[in-house]
């Protein structure tokens, strides 16, 4: 991931012109562009696993999305895009890109290879000052993943870490337990 400052006002312009032209994903998270390349395999058979964990658990007004992003609240151009989303089913109908962070149920982040992870505690925290009720962090570096809830002041105050095959606890509306065995791990480094 790589941070561009660009000038106030022409963020969201900047994010779709690079998005367009070179095929990163970006996003604008504290008022610097954030430029991630597509995922890697076991990145996307991650976020596949998860989606297809924790959909058919979700009740029927909610469903689990990707490649949606999130704005801040009273700031349309400072967004982030997390790998998966739990949103109302409403969603699949609007005609906007960004959703508002009061709707989120669960957004997950799956951690980037290692070269690529400088920017995870500024997400954190940014979807913190969102509001976003509940954040699942998961790290294939690790094998293991963190759950963050109840969002004040910027921070998260309930912050719960395990390893894959222990099962993530979940708040309701989501299912009671999250299954992450036999989640992809990524290759060690060398």
């Amino acid at each position: 991931m790589a941070t561009i400052p660009v000038r106030p006002g022409k963020l969201r312009r900047a994010a779709e012109e690079i998005e367009q032209h070179t095929g990163l994903r970006v996003q604008i998270i504290g008022g610097a562009l954030l430029m991630s390349p597509p995922r890697r395999g076991k990145h996307a058979g991650t976020v596949r696993c998860l989606r297809e964990r924790i959909g058919p658990q979700l009740p029927t007004d909610l469903d689990v999305y990707e490649s949606s992003s999130i704005a801040l609240p009273d700031d349309q151009d400072d967004y982030a895009t997390p790998d998966l989303l739990v949103l109302p089913t409403e969603w699949a109908g609007e005609d906007d890109w960004l959703a508002d962070s009061r709707g989120v149920v669960l957004a997950v982040e799956v951690t980037p290879t290692p070269s690529r992870v400088t920017h995870i505690a500024t997400k954190t925290s940014w979807y913190a000052i969102a509001g976003v009720p509940v954040l699942l962090a998961v790290d294939p570096r690790k094998g293991a993943w963190t759950l963050h809830t109840h969002p004040r002041d910027g921070e998260y105050q309930g912050v719960l870490h395990g390893k894959y095959g222990e099962a993530v606890p979940l708040p309701s509306p989501l299912p009671a337990e999250l299954d992450t065995s036999g989640l992809p791990l990524y290759a060690p480094r060398r």
